[in-house]
């Protein structure tokens, strides 16, 4: 399985200058470091909603894909939505993915069960790929409750086959179609997004496996789904997580915004998969 390596940028570089300089240095290392990544892992970046167009535009032609880092739930092209960038939009602006479920979007803008529902269709609907977030907090894993919090997380995923197979026109085996090529699941631990804090490789492999079977319990047509690990991932990490072969790549924040550091997790990923 290709491995993938996605820098969130978050809401950085804070100008269009500076989103320039982090290009041309990405794409220079990139370079120097030959098409080693390519065949073995997939780069993508998620610069904020206002760079997306720039960005996309700069990395056409590259083997780096471009996401966005939200879409709407409100509608899938337009509407009287004041704020929101519908999928159709980003789609427009050169992405071909999307973040959803992140969580800070959960934590600061309060996303539901349903709204994630509604986005999760919506990217659908207009051909983008899913980079769906889930994790636990502090308190819930120190209550061992990640487990269980995870599944209702994931339920979204298994709500849309019922949806879909309940009022959608497509049958539910090209739906399965559509997951297995454009979902993944980024499992970034609440407690150690930016923290520092790092859960041992052992117990991200056992999480891993837990998401894997749990998804493909929603369709057992559906292929093995690819599963990231994100949370405090850096250069100096990147190789333990690397290693393991439930760890399908890294959903990386603020180490993304270093290109050489970003490359170093790719190279550690790409590597790990030739072995």
């Amino acid at each position: 399985m290709q491995a993938w390596v996605i820098g969130n940028w978050k809401q950085n570089p804070a100008t269009i200058s500076d989103v320039n300089t982090l290009l041309e240095t990405l794409l220079a290392v990139t370079k120097n470091e030959g098409a080693s990544n390519k065949a073995y892992c997939q780069l993508m970046v998620a610069p904020s909603c206002i760079h997306l167009a720039h960005v996309s535009a700069r990395l056409q032609g590259t083997s780096i894909l471009t996401a966005a880092q939200d879409i709407s739930a409100h509608s899938d092209s337009s509407g009287a939505y004041t704020g929101d960038c519908s999928a159709q939009q980003v789609a427009d602006a050169g992405a071909t993915w999307t973040i959803l479920g992140h969580s800070e979007r959960r934590q600061y803008h309060q996303e539901s069960h349903e709204t994630l529902l509604n986005k999760l269709g919506n990217a659908l609907k207009q051909d983008l790929g899913v980079v769906f977030c889930i994790g636990e907090t502090q308190s819930q894993y120190d209550g061992k409750q990640t487990f269980n919090v995870l599944d209702d997380q994931l339920a979204v995923i298994k709500d849309l086959f019922i949806q879909r197979a309940e009022h959608a026109s497509e049958h539910q085996s090209e739906l399965t179609k559509v997951l297995a090529e454009r979902l993944i699941i980024a499992y970034e631990p609440v407690w150690a997004i930016g923290t520092g804090k790092i859960p041992t490789v052992t117990e991200v492999e056992a999480t891993h496996q837990h998401i894997k079977e749990t998804v493909a319990s929603f369709d057992r047509a559906l292929p093995a789904i690819t599963v990231l690990y994100g949370g405090s991932v850096n250069a100096d990490n990147a190789d333990s997580f690397a290693a393991s072969p439930m760890i399908d790549g890294a959903l990386v924040g603020g180490a993304s915004l270093k290109a050489e550091s970003f490359i170093a997790i790719a190279d550690a990923f790409s590597q790990a998969k030739t072995n």
